[in-house]
């Protein structure tokens, strides 16, 4: 049995190549790309303001063969996982702490609403010089920009469970714990990975913010240096990886949701 579903497993992935979806989206990121290049060959004259993606390639490669992106990319690497991966469990704690107990939900929620709206990447000059130009302080940046979205996905997706679901098993003699992982967290699982969704983005992006505020290394302190020397190309590696890391996570995402949600992919091809 376990080779018969590898087999279908493996048709199923080699499927996805032939379907019209994936080229569809093949040809526009393609596309968008032999625009840019044309746009940018004959139409932009002002090479200082816009660069291509071949030139992008060069440059790219220029700082891999230097060894200087691998060590740009390992600094910001860490700051984001790291500040990802302690904001994806503090929010789901602080989640289900808010949906399960009242009064949590009274005290925590005025902060967590007013938290939320603040501009926290407003406030990362003052966390940087408060924390040090360290790793420590990109880490923190990166939480409390990432971790709301995850209380509040969190919080929604448990509030949203079906209330018989709940009793059925309460009925059957589940514990706390049990209907915590048999009903609340399976049925909370699409809210929590769209707040990871959300939180990857807002992650990345405050990453960057706080190393140009102050950092010795990563992107962002790549980026800020490409700008003043107006080095488009240079400029252009930095965002360039950080789109493709967004694409590539959310698709990872994605893969998480499919794999865990198979219905709801199949409902939404």
């Amino acid at each position: 049995m376990s080779e018969v579903s590898a087999g279908v497993r493996s048709k199923k992935a080699a499927a996805s190549w032939t379907r019209p979806l994936f080229w569809t989206s093949a040809v526009s990121i393609v596309a968008g790309l032999l625009m840019w290049e044309l746009a940018g060959r004959f139409i932009v004259k002002k090479a200082l303001f816009l660069t291509t993606p071949s030139q992008i390639v060069v440059e790219m490669w220029r700082l891999t063969a230097s060894g200087q992106l691998k060590q740009h990319l390992y600094v910001s690497g860490i700051e984001f996982g790291t500040g990802l991966a302690i904001a994806i469990v503090l929010g789901i704690a602080i989640g289900f702490l808010m949906a399960t107990n009242k009064y949590a939900k009274r005290a925590l929620g005025p902060w967590v609403s007013a938290l939320y709206a603040t501009p926290t990447v407003a406030i990362s000059p003052l966390i940087i010089l408060w924390a040090g130009i360290d790793i420590w302080s990109k880490v923190i940046v990166v939480v409390i920009n990432s971790v709301f979205p995850m209380i509040i996905n969190t919080e929604a997706g448990l509030r949203s469970t079906d209330r018989q679901l709940i009793e059925a098993a309460r009925c059957f003699g589940a514990s706390r714990l049990q209907v915590f992982w048999k009903v609340l967290l399976p049925s909370a699982t699409p809210f929590l990975l769209a707040g990871v969704k959300l939180a990857v983005g807002r992650g990345l992006v405050a990453v960057v913010v706080a190393e140009l505020f102050g950092s010795r290394a990563g992107l962002g302190f790549l980026l800020a240096q490409a700008s003043d020397a107006f080095n488009m190309p240079l400029l252009f590696v930095s965002v360039t990886i950080l789109a493709v890391t967004g694409m590539a996570l959310t698709g990872l995402i994605g893969g998480l949701e499919r794999y865990f949600l198979p219905w709801r992919a199949k409902a939404g091809e």
